[in-house]
């Protein structure tokens, strides 16, 4: 179990995607994302939800991010940050806000 004070240590924010890209050189299906976080700026996001959604889709929501995970490599990607999902036996549906928000803003 968590206690409170660890999960206060996550900085979960408001991002809005705003470029997407297949990652080639992945060998499992992954997409580069740019995501406004506003005031942290535009990071590079990698996720595994290409299965699940077209870059189209993508374009423009609302998404939560964890903004403060150290970075992480992916096949010569360099992700800063993580998208929230959730996923069962059959697919992924992405966290988002069911109001608009400004990118950047902390999710409490």
């Amino acid at each position: 179990m968590a206690t409170i004070d660890e999960f206060k240590n996550i900085d979960l924010r408001v991002g809005k995607i705003i470029e997407v890209e297949v990652h080639e050189k992945a060998k499992k299906p992954i997409y580069k994302f740019k995501v406004d976080l506003g005031e942290l700026g535009i990071r590079d996001i990698a996720s595994g939800i290409r299965d699940d959604y077209t870059k189209e889709e993508l374009i423009g929501k609302e998404v939560v991010v964890v903004a403060n995970l150290e970075p992480k490599d992916i096949a010569g990607f360099i992700s800063n940050g993580m998208i929230l999902a959730g996923e069962d036996d059959e697919k992924i549906a992405l966290l988002t806000l069911d109001r608009e928000l400004k990118p950047g803003s902390k999710i409490l």
